[in-house]
């Protein structure tokens, strides 16, 4: 039987009026106010309007050309998007989560910082019933393939999507968070993913030919059968330990000998130095007194170090991504270019360490990563953040008095609107 050839599908042409009227409706439902209805696009062309902060969840989309719209901070969550064309859309900071998207065209869309938490993007296809061929596959677009080339993803969390078989040639994921995300067989040639958490996700058969994966984790990542050709490596960080096993220490005894050699003001245990040694052993170090601890270039990813005392310690470009320090004493703390993404530094205490009656030594993060770390309600006064990158990192409640913030980057942060 021969394949059915694909038939263009004649869509209804909305403007802006209409598409308001249609919205405010959706928004009555949801409101549980009479006058609601749900907001059906399915087969209608937006290509160009304005949706952005529009209340849209639950929303069909199903086969809506959707190109050039304006969809900023847009709430999507479970909206039906399949095979629908979101080309050039501008979807930053939106909200995804769980939306479907199969099939649909984000090619060169803006999707930075947006949350599209267990989104499907999967491969799929239109198609309606057709009496000589069975199913005939639909296209409101020609040209609107399922693919994500050249969107901009960075900072949007992916954390347990589905991207199997995904085009994402030049896509941007840097710093995105694909936790467990499902990645098989997905085209990432010359995609960036520099410093994106791919921690748990499945990249079996994908292919990163020539792609940026500087600093990305990949801790628990299944890589069978990949093609990382050419890509930049640099940095990544695996389950691997970062030494040979000839070399390797047996850390946990030596911190437990530093913690009493601190608590003891030296009359028992040792001190001793961790510069670049890789501490993810350890698993906890929660509530130990580590005084003045010296670990430049360490690695504690993922560590338990909640309430540690780090007072005056030396951690420069040291790696404490995803790190629970949560009221930890980090007063005085030199944590120049250290790695502090999605670090947990809630109520953690970073303010100046009196050295005497009239010294002052305060917390130092200059140049320092801190892109989506939580510091609600942390003490930060007199700190220095020169240069730091506090992207989508949420300040709320913190003490900022007298903190530094002089060239720091702080796209989507919280709490800072009055400080910078």
């Amino acid at each position: 039987m021969p394949s059915a050839p694909a038939a263009s599908l004649v869509v209804r042409r909305l403007n802006q009026a209409e598409v308001e009227a249609i919205c405010a409706k959706h928004d009555r439902l949801w409101s549980s106010k009479p006058g609601g209805a749900r907001a059906v696009f399915a087969w209608c062309d937006l290509s160009g309007l304005d949706l952005s902060g529009k209340n849209l969840c639950d929303a069909d989309f199903t086969g809506a050309i959707l190109a050039s719209c304006r969809m900023v901070h847009a709430r999507l969550d479970h909206a039906n998007l399949f095979g629908a064309d979101m080309q050039d859309a501008n979807l930053s900071e939106a909200s995804l989560r769980r939306a479907d998207l199969r099939g649909a065209c984000l090619r060169n869309a803006n999707l930075t910082g947006a949350d599209l938490f267990e989104c499907d993007l999967r491969e799929g296809a239109l198609a309606a019933a057709d009496r000589k061929y069975g199913f005939r596959r639909l296209e409101t677009n020609p040209a609107a393939v399922g693919e994500v080339q050249g969107a901009n993803l960075s900072g949007a969390n992916l954390e347990r999507s589905r991207l199997s078989g995904v085009m994402a040639v030049r896509a941007d994921f840097t710093d995105a968070v694909l936790k467990d995300a499902k990645l098989v067989r997905a085209n990432l040639k010359h995609a960036s993913l520099s410093g994106a958490n791919l921690s748990g996700a499945d990249l079996s058969g994908a292919d990163l030919k020539g792609a940026d994966l500087r600093d990305a984790i990949l801790v628990g990542a299944k890589t069978m059968a990949w093609n990382v050709m050419d890509a930049n490596m640099a940095g990544v960080l695996t389950d691997e330990p970062t030494v040979p096993a000839s070399e390797r220490i047996n850390y946990g005894h030596l911190i437990k000998e530093h913690a009493r050699w601190c608590e003891t003001d030296g009359a028992e245990g040792s001190p001793s130095s961790f510069d670049k040694a890789d501490l993810r052993t350890l698993e906890s170090i929660k509530g130990y007194n580590l005084t003045a601890l010296s670990a430049k270039g360490a690695i504690f990813y993922g560590l338990d170090m909640e309430g540690v005392q780090l007072q005056g310690a030396h951690l420069e470009g040291a790696d404490l991504r995803g790190c629970n320090l949560r009221r930890a004493d980090l007063r005085g703390a030199r944590l120049v270019n250290a790695k502090l993404n999605s670090a947990d530094l809630r109520e953690a205490q970073m303010g100046p360490l009196l050295l005497g009656a009239d010294r002052l030594l305060p917390c130092n993060l200059a140049g320092a990563s801190l892109k989506f770390a939580e510091l609600a309600g942390a003490d930060l006064r007199q700190a220095n953040f020169t240069d730091a990158d506090v992207s989508r990192a949420n300040f709320r409640g913190a003490m900022l008095r007298q903190a530094n913030f002089t060239g720091v980057r702080r796209h989507g942060a919280r709490g800072l609107e009055e400080v910078i």
